[in-house]
């Protein structure tokens, strides 16, 4: 397993291989999953004020709300995108 992080907004990171899923959460289930998990103190809100355009669920049950679009997410877990501007790259550390 890699211990690589993957940017998730504002600075903030996710160890890749503890993301079970990254949803939209605009459906009533995602907004449903959002209060279980912040009633149950499981939600890590990372979008500093902004939108949510994002849920990561990981393995652990912890559920994260992210201003980053989903369809970035994906592409930064499987690595197929450079890292934000002013971002280094895990191999250029």
């Amino acid at each position: 397993m890699d211990g690589r992080l993957v940017n998730i907004g504002f600075g903030n990171t996710v160890i890749a291989h503890r993301v079970v899923a990254v949803v939209m959460p605009a459906s009533a289930p995602m907004k449903r999953l959002r209060e279980e998990a912040r009633s149950a103190q499981r939600l890590i809100d990372v979008t500093h004020g902004r939108k949510t355009r994002s849920i990561i669920v990981t393995d652990s049950n912890h559920i994260i709300l992210s201003a980053v679009h989903g369809e970035t997410l994906s592409l930064r877990l499987n690595g197929n995108q450079p890292p934000a501007k002013g971002e280094t790259s895990e191999k250029g550390v």
